[in-house]
């Protein structure tokens, strides 16, 4: 039988690590510089975390959870996505208790059963923000400010944001009633989901995806004419953030996102590459989901995006992330005893904090040349039974070809001294 990984899941090869590092650490240095801390949960949490939290209308808890009973019984999840659990640490660990708000991002795997297409994948990686303990509209418009700074820089142009308002407790109950008499007279002729949504969440009918539940409710009431005055001045102020702070904005009505807990502000990002359109960002306030999970009663807000539609995305607009820092230094040793010495010379180098490598094969020194251009070195050491005697090495650099002799005495810091 030959081994091929579980569908859905795919393999990030060292040729390519770099472009993940590479965006892990501009995504960090994002947060960090709009004063946001790192936090990490586990890859798994109990499930009924999820059911609370996520929302049990969602497609996420009736489709997509891998979902597991453990050898002690407990039913267990991997994570779907990343708020839930984040929410879940910081009414484990009190974090409420501290100066407000609290300002918080992560990069973590996510798993949800869906049809494995372009950019989603059942076993994926996610960046996210939350912020819990303010309902100030600013830090909406921040939020918003972080993703939009973090795609600046890595160059992603031809973005739309759309934002919208999903209201809150009172003026979605006032809402629900408008869009049930609405829906009573239709429901019969949607599909199966939206028949579910209409008694849950009725709302998320406006989120189906089916073209012909589309075309039934192609004017359905909206929430964003039904506001509460408080929501409306709520989604005024982040409007108005947002001009201040220059970002363009697209006001879409039908932006409900595909989670129970959303209140007020709700947006995504799409990315308009090579004709087609990608949500490549996604988020939203939640001021009732920590005191839904047994937490105070305290707002929250936050984004998620996926890295590997990130990858897809930078790739379809030809955006070019730059490749690794090149080997050091190769050592091509020739004979016994110059291998031996070999392994005391990359030791210096090290040291250093130089990248460097040696031969393992016992390969010709062609042959160690050949493979030192693969690995890209900035330069080789060749040691041999007549350098070993005459206490130096021969430093090439091979992007020249020129050659010197070095001593190899204080090798280490003779090298770093040519290498800056």
């Amino acid at each position: 039988m030959k081994m091929k990984a579980p569908r859905g899941t795919k393999d990030v090869l060292p040729k390519d690590v770099y472009k993940w590092h590479y965006l892990e650490d501009t995504f960090r240095e994002t947060c960090k510089n709009f004063g946001y801390n790192e936090i990490r949960t586990p890859i798994f949490e109990h499930t009924e975390l999820f059911k609370r939290g996520v929302g049990e209308t969602t497609d996420i808890v009736q489709k997509e959870m891998y979902s597991f009973e453990d050898n002690g019984g407990r039913d267990i999840t991997l994570k779907p996505e990343g708020t839930a659990p984040v929410v879940r640490a910081f009414i484990e660990h009190k974090l409420y208790a501290d100066a407000q708000p609290t300002k918080l991002y992560y990069a973590t795997p996510c798993f949800r059963y869906e049809r494995p297409q372009a950019g989603r994948l059942r076993a994926f990686h996610q960046f996210g923000i939350e912020v819990f303990g303010t309902t100030n509209p600013q830090i909406d418009a921040e939020i918003i400010g972080v993703a939009m700074d973090f795609f600046s820089r890595l160059h992603i142009k031809n973005l739309e944001l759309r934002i919208n308002s999903v209201g809150c407790k009172k003026c979605r109950s006032d809402y629900n009633e408008v869009l049930k008499k609405y829906l009573s007279t239709k429901v019969e002729k949607l599909c199966n989901t939206c028949n579910d949504r209409y008694e849950r969440n009725p709302m998320r009918i406006i989120d189906c995806k089916n073209e012909k539940c589309k075309e039934e409710v192609s004017d359905i009431p909206l929430m964003i004419d039904h506001l509460c005055e408080e929501c409306s001045n709520d989604f005024n102020q982040l409007k108005e953030s947002l001009n201040l702070m220059d970002i363009g904005f697209i006001v879409d009505p039908k932006i409900v996102r595909g989670l129970d807990y959303y209140t007020k502000t709700a947006f995504e990002i799409i990315s308009n590459e090579i004709g087609s359109q990608s949500t490549v960002c996604g988020g939203g306030r939640y001021d009732g989901l920590i005191e839904q999970l047994g937490g105070p009663s305290m707002p929250g807000i936050g984004f998620g995006m996926g890295i590997e539609r990130l990858l897809l995305t930078l790739e379809n607009n030809n955006i070019e992330i730059p490749k690794p820092d090149k080997l050091d230094v190769f050592i091509v040793s020739l004979g016994e005893k110059s291998n031996r010495e070999s392994v005391k010379i990359l030791k210096s180098i090290r040291e250093e904090n130089l990248s460097a490598d040696k031969d393992y094969l016992e390969r010709s020194m062609k042959a160690q040349f050949k493979y030192a251009n693969k690995r890209n070195a900035r330069f080789c050491i060749v040691i041999g039974e007549n350098e070993i005697e005459k206490g130096v090495v021969t430093l090439k650099n091979m992007e020249t070809g020129d050659q010197t002799e070095i001593s190899i005495d204080n090798i280490g810091q003779e090298i770093k001294n040519i290498c800056k």
